[in-house]
């Protein structure tokens, strides 16, 4: 029986434990000396514009990622201890992105009944 659940990928790195102060370009530029970055990503909060705590980073070859775990995971930038780890694929979302409540006001528009200009008409 084959498995429906995504396999991570394991050049993709979550990095955790970042400083507020960390943007993609000092993340690039404490991993690239393991080897080629394909992306760097900081979760960012976008009502301040400051990091999260957590960002992503690519590398293109797998090998060059593991070496960056091994190094980087439990070390510190800006006095901060890093956690580094193989990124974990999206979970897939179950449901609707609608909240329940506007479903429920579509469904309480569609069958409350003739309008005021049917009524009219009658």
């Amino acid at each position: 029986m084959a498995s429906t659940a995504k396999k991570a990928d394991k050049r993709a790195l979550y990095v955790g434990g970042l400083d507020k102060q960390v943007t993609e370009h000092t993340l690039f530029t404490a991993f690239v000396p393991f080897g080629p970055i394909k992306g760097v990503q900081v979760a960012m909060d976008y009502s301040t514009h400051r990091s999260k705590g957590f960002g992503f980073v690519e590398f293109i070859d797998e090998l060059d990622a593991r070496a960056a775990i091994d190094n980087m995971d439990e070390s510190e930038l800006f006095g901060r201890t890093l956690r580094v780890s193989i990124a974990k694929p999206d979970r897939p979302k179950l449901g609707s992105n609608k909240p329940v409540w506007a479903e429920a006001d579509e469904a309480m528009d569609s069958t409350s009944g003739p309008t005021e200009d049917v009524a009219k008409d009658a």
